[in-house]
């Protein structure tokens, strides 16, 4: 059923999601589980993408991107590990970086990356929002990317 906008943009409704309404019909990565909250298809967002990501004990998921969005990541619980292909050095080298709650990660548009929960007791529970109203996930092989050369404007 199509959401429908009013043209007078001081009287719409507010959203409330509380953690049942959460969906896990979105894009998904080997190795963890993704649950919408804010999106196009629960509360017809046109540019924003909201929700969780569970990483089990003991985890290596797989890699992927997550295209033209910029995403914005939140610590809950855990200590969740993210792993990209580093290659502004003299060669390409994969680095880690070690959360634990509180922490924010930033992921530009396009880069290939992991998560890793090396705890062998404890899921890694984050918070994430993305630039775009889908959870637009590619997952690839490895940590590079083979597609277009993209550039700044």
């Amino acid at each position: 059923m199509p959401i429908i906008i009013p043209e007078d943009p001081f009287h719409r409704r507010l959203h409330h999601i509380a953690p049942g309404g959460l969906t896990s019909e979105t894009a998904q990565t080997g190795g963890m589980r993704r649950r919408a909250a804010i999106s196009g298809a629960t509360v017809g967002s046109s540019r924003l993408w909201m929700g969780q990501t569970h990483v089990a004990p003991a985890t290596v998921t797989a890699n992927h991107h997550h295209g033209e969005s910029e995403t914005a990541i939140y610590v809950v619980s855990g200590t969740p590990s993210f792993v990209f292909l580093d290659l502004e050095g003299e060669e390409p080298a994969e680095v880690r970086i070690d959360t634990k709650p509180g922490d924010y990660i930033f992921v530009p548009p396009y880069v290939p990356h992991r998560e890793e929960n090396l705890d062998p007791g404890l899921e890694a529970l984050v918070v994430i929002a993305r630039s775009t109203q889908d959870a637009i996930v590619v997952n690839l092989d490895e940590l590079t990317w083979n597609g277009p050369v993209l550039t700044s404007q």
